[in-house]
């Protein structure tokens, strides 16, 4: 491999602050993604090569850094953040920087940037499902609650439209800053418990959502009484969480562990071969894993050295995921998922209750939310465009 004549490409996960718990794995998939290219060759011979940043959760320094890693010219792309503001800020700065960020986390929609490819799921690949399971499994009286920015407002009401579209009630509505203490979360616990609903639908995010968790089981409750459902609860909360607080609660989500899918098991075996230990992989893991390859792909399919190139190339190819195969949607530069609902087991891993047939083409832009919307459009799969590989 030529070390002369590098590629190199921006890295941006949080180590330290609020996201950390997520963040770090996102860093995992990504430096395990790098390994794996290089060892197969790096991007047509050349190393490729990580210029990274640890952001520690704060949007400003997410902007501040994306903007020092684009300013020579020699970085095309960033794979980073996690939360809407933290993208928002890097946005701003490829605003003024030429490049390309591949996010890979889940968010609200409605958003379009040429400099963005969206590797997470979107309301309808995610809301929808879990809002029809609740929906069809359980009685429909929800509590919402959530950190309080952008992504868990809009999701929340998001959810709260589609629970209302189908017959149920929405009890409550709370959403609490990123540094709330254990005082705010009891006293949040105890309106849901004085509210009795059946289901608690938790944005929270990062070290709140470890600590509503911890609140929830040490102020008594279980799935057994106040089921919580989520979209961000994941393998890496699991490990940080009392398994008594998470065990029987429910996420949707595009990937889990417990996946016994060819794909997925040959990933579990290769890191574990090549890092001596087993891999703790969640959605975010497997949609950085994810864009970390396609970028590559990409690469060597054209010019490492062309923004417009790779962007060309990302949308051209797919690639078998742990999840399942993706693709980008060039129409909106968001990626094909595969939606499932898992329930939390006593191992912290979940057990997988309802999947999708088929990759569900991302819908970003939809206006409204209703638990019998028309979806044909939003569940064309990947096998209808003939034009990715």
């Amino acid at each position: 491999m030529r070390r002369d004549d590098p590629v190199y490409i921006g890295v941006m996960f949080s180590q330290t602050g609020w996201t950390a718990v997520t963040e770090k794995s996102m860093l995992s998939a990504t430096m395990f993604a790098i390994d794996e290219i290089n060892q197969s060759g790096g991007i047509n011979g050349r190393e490729l090569i990580p210029v990274y940043r640890d952001p520690a959760g704060e949007p400003a320094a997410y902007k501040a850094m994306a903007a020092d890693i684009l300013a020579d010219g020699k970085v095309k792309v960033i794979l980073g953040c996690y939360t809407s503001s933290q993208r928002k800020a890097v946005l701003t700065a490829l605003d003024k920087e030429a490049g390309i960020l591949c996010y890979p986390a889940q968010y609200e929609g409605f958003e379009y940037s040429e400099s963005a490819m969206y590797f997470g799921a979107v309301p309808n690949q995610n809301s929808l499902l879990l809002a029809r399971y609740l929906l069809e499994n359980h009685s429909p009286r929800i509590y919402i609650v959530g950190s309080d920015y952008i992504w868990p407002r809009e999701s929340g009401r998001i959810m709260g439209d589609l629970i209302r579209s189908g017959g149920g009630e929405v009890l409550g509505e709370r959403y609490l800053g990123q540094q709330a203490k254990r005082p705010e979360m009891d006293s949040l616990i105890a309106d849901i418990m004085k509210c009795r609903p059946d289901i608690i639908f938790n944005n929270f995010v990062g070290q709140s959502n470890l600590d509503f968790y911890n609140a929830y089981a040490g102020n008594g409750l279980d799935a057994g009484q106040i089921m919580v459902a989520s979209l961000t609860t994941s393998e890496a909360d699991l490990q940080e969480i009392d398994p008594k607080a998470a065990v029987g609660h429910i996420t949707a989500a595009t990937y889990f562990a417990s996946q016994a899918n060819p794909a997925n098991i040959s990933l579990l075996e290769r890191y574990k071969t090549a890092r001596g230990e087993p891999a703790h992989t969640n959605m975010c893991w497997d949609a950085a894993y994810t864009q970390t390859h396609m970028v590559a792909q990409a690469m060597r399919n054209g010019s490492a050295d062309s923004i417009g190139s790779i962007r060309a190339g990302i949308l051209g190819t797919s690639f078998e995921a742990p999840q399942g195969r993706v693709a980008i949607d060039p129409s909106n530069l968001h990626c094909y998922v595969w939606p499932k609902i898992g329930i939390v087991r006593n191992d912290g891993q979940f057990d997988i209750v309802a999947q999708t047939k088929n990759a569900i083409r991302p819908n970003p832009y939809m206006t409204s939310y209703s638990i019998n919307s028309d979806e044909k459009t939003a569940a064309e799969t990947i096998s209808h465009t003939p034009e990715w590989t």
